[in-house]
């Protein structure tokens, strides 16, 4: 007997509230930022799936080629009938090849955007009636509470895409500290993580060609505009990414081409011509330098796949301590 299509989320998070919160904080700060987590709203995820699909964004295709090359493997890793959460669900390709080859027993596709995940549990609960799915409303970047899942079955966390990179290195250690609490004693983590690597590499992917990622980044402040009620004027933004070597990190900005006073729900910020608004780090890793912060978290580095070129490598870790 299939499910049906009418989807449950477990609302464990209200981003309104949080949003105003950490924006008006970031944009007081200096240097300023926004917490590039508020980028996926629904037209932030659409366009983020967008990226995904360009020539110069090698992390997705090399990530799903590393997958498909090593499936067997990996599912050989996961084991049979596992309860599967995925923190932060973006692009459900990924997922796809993991519930066909593994078969979970049950999917918890996490994300702070509750129509998009409504969205996505919806295809998913279709494509897949013998899998049971429960969509969690949640910040992933706390401490997490499954909804309810078989208490005996093992728990596997799926973080594709490298998303570990907007993680200070500090606080990649806490998230992932928070992954070993979340999946117990021993659960596993299938883990992406983007490679160091020629700069020119790098800055290609965050500057497309076609404008998608600079589309991206300015759809936050699209966001703060509709759901804050704030007068960001997006023609006085231009994106900026670029590769910073010694911190081991792109980063993403969008710089103020001109003076200008921007209103958030009675608060004032007057931005000077030149000043960033810092959105995004993407911190990258050698091999060791990832098992390093997998150790300091509690985790045990099991096996490791990259593809021939190097750019990219998908982990799996152990909470066998």
């Amino acid at each position: 007997m299939s499910q049906t299509n009418t989807i449950d989320l477990d609302k464990q998070y209200d981003v309104s509230g949080d949003l105003y919160a950490e924006v008006i904080h970031g944009l007081s700060q200096q240097p300023r930022s926004v917490p590039p987590k508020f980028f996926y709203d629904e037209v932030g995820s659409r366009l983020f799936e967008a990226i995904c699909e360009t020539e110069e964004y090698y992390p997705t295709r090399t990530e799903m080629a590393i997958l498909q090359e090593n499936l067997d493997e990996i599912v050989a890793h996961i084991g049979p009938d596992c309860v599967l959460v995925e923190p932060g669900c973006g692009s459900i390709q990924k997922v796809r090849q993991l519930i066909e080859a593994a078969k979970p027993h049950t999917y918890v596709p996490m994300d702070i955007s509750g129509d998009y995940l409504q969205e996505v549990a919806k295809q998913l609960v279709a494509d897949y009636p013998e899998v049971k799915v429960h969509p969690a409303v949640i910040d992933y970047t706390k401490p997490i509470m499954l909804p309810s899942t078989p208490k005996a079955a093992r728990k596997i966390a799926f973080f594709p895409g490298s998303s570990i990179g907007n993680f200070t290195p500090e606080d990649a250690v806490d998230f992932l500290t928070n992954i070993a609490a979340m999946v117990g004693h021993g659960g596993g983590l299938l883990i992406g993580v983007d490679l160091k690597k020629e700069p020119a590499i790098l800055s290609a992917a965050y500057n497309d060609a076609a404008g998608v990622t600079a589309q991206f980044n300015l759809n936050l402040l699209t966001r703060i505009n509709t759901d804050l009620g704030a007068n960001f004027d997006l023609e006085n933004f231009n994106h900026h990414a670029f590769y910073n070597e010694h911190e081991g990190r792109v980063e993403m900005h969008l710089i103020s081409d001109a003076d200008q006073q921007v209103h958030i729900n009675g608060t004032k910020f007057d931005i000077a011509e030149g000043e960033s608004i810092h959105t995004e780090n993407s911190y990258k890793y050698t091999i060791k330098e990832f098992h390093d912060l997998a150790r300091q978290a509690g985790f045990t580095p099991s096996t490791v796949w990259t593809d021939t070129n190097e750019l990219f490598s998908i982990h799996f870790l152990e909470n066998i301590e």
